[in-house]
């Protein structure tokens, strides 16, 4: 395995990790949320509030991440607010990974919070996503193209340039929800099937219900920290091997191909930097808005051929003994969806890492081998940006 490297002099680590309360939250705020998960990282990676001298936060608040700072009780002398929907966090994580290898930071923590169900039940916001009506989306709002018929209209355009079939996107959900059976955090753990899929009420053609995210509430927190601090943790370092970000479009207009994702390129940059190759990951964590972006997903980060993509995850492939384990904690479809996701898929590949994510649903190799690279990939807005991220454990 390659040694960790990066831009700078010195390796980073994720050093801790940990979810808040998720699913059905009632009583709590998205800052409690975010407390309660920056809490329980830091417990996990065994430091005290003082390590931390760097914060990462999107999302909450008018001066994001000032408040959320104030309200941790923290200082920090680096920050980002980096807002590019579900792939911020893997771009968040990348730029913090690069102050550390700089010496800008020595431990930055990157937490998240969302009331976003409870929030639409009692009224506080709609169920739709509103982005306004000015720039180049002026364009489109007229019309209604909301976020989830965009995705749609991708799906049908990969359907029709390459076959892809309704029963092979919905193979995607089957599989994300037997993962989900087996981890007890999930939202949703009750088995389906293909025709539960096919047969559910029509949300944006070709997507059903079931091919679409759950809206939950929760939070997480990811903790990097340099080498320097490794020695004084708790748990196993997972060190960030390689990371790439990309941005493509948000006017359907302006979007060149919409079979080809922004992973295409981050995902490129991520195992280049990495020095390693999308056969050599042993578990993937990847943004599944909708059982489209997962298998589009896959195929832009080279795990098997543009068009390629039906074929490859109608095989069982994402299942927890499957070829290339795939959202292991049953993803945005079954586990949890609380708005941007991109902060989970981090926290699920470095338990599947250390070896700590339940005897349940933790992924092995043969003779019990635990995982040794994993690859998280988060994806904003319609295909608009992508972050991508290489672990390892060594």
């Amino acid at each position: 395995m390659p040694s960790p490297s990066r831009t700078g002099t010195r390796k980073v680590a994720v050093v801790g990790v940990a979810l808040a309360d998720c699913g059905r939250v009632d009583d709590a705020t998205p800052y409690a949320l975010h407390a309660q998960a920056a809490r329980r990282a830091l417990a996990d990676a065994g430091l005290g509030r003082d390590a931390v001298d760097g914060l990462a936060s999107a999302g909450l608040g008018t001066l994001a991440p000032v408040e959320v700072a104030e309200y941790l009780g923290l200082r920090p002398r680096w920050v980002d607010s980096t807002a590019v929907g579900g792939a911020t966090w893997e771009v968040m994580a990348a730029h913090a990974a690069d102050a550390i290898a700089a010496g800008h930071a020595n431990a930055v923590l990157l937490v998240y919070g969302s009331t976003a169900r409870a929030d639409v039940r009692a009224g506080r916001r709609t169920g739709n996503l509103s982005f306004g009506a000015r720039g180049p989306l002026q364009f489109e709002v007229p019309y209604g193209h909301s976020l989830i018929a965009k995705y749609a209209m991708a799906a049908r355009r990969h359907m029709h340039e390459y076959g892809t079939t309704l029963e092979q996107l919905a193979s995607v959900a089957v599989q994300a929800r037997a993962n989900a059976a087996t981890n007890p955090e999930a939202m949703h753990r009750a088995p389906i099937t293909v025709d539960d899929v096919l047969g559910g009420p029509m949300i944006a053609d070709p997507f059903t219900r079931l091919h679409c995210c759950l809206r939950s509430d929760g939070g997480c927190a990811v903790l990097l920290a340099a080498e320097d601090l490794v020695r004084d943790c708790a748990p196993r370092p997972v060190w960030v091997l390689g990371t790439g970000e990309h941005v493509s479009h948000t006017a359907m207009s302006e979007w060149r191909d919409f079979t080809v994702s922004p992973a295409a390129v981050s995902g490129r940059l991520a195992f280049e930097r990495a020095g390693v190759r999308p056969a050599d990951i042993d578990v993937a964590q990847i943004y599944d808005a909708f059982t489209y972006m997962t298998l589009v997903t896959l195929e832009d980060l080279g795990f098997c051929a543009k068009g390629e993509g039906g074929a490859f995850v109608e095989k069982g492939r994402l299942l927890r003994g499957g070829e290339l384990p795939t959202n292991t904690d049953g993803g945005g479809l079954s586990a949890q969806h609380p708005g941007m996701r991109g902060l989970f898929l981090l926290v699920e590949a470095v338990r599947q890492l250390r070896g700590d994510a339940g005897e349940a649903r933790q992924v092995r190799g043969p003779n019990g081998r635990l995982p040794q690279l994993a690859v998280a990939s988060g994806t904003g807005g319609w295909f608009c940006s992508s972050g991508t991220v290489v672990l390892g454990r060594d």
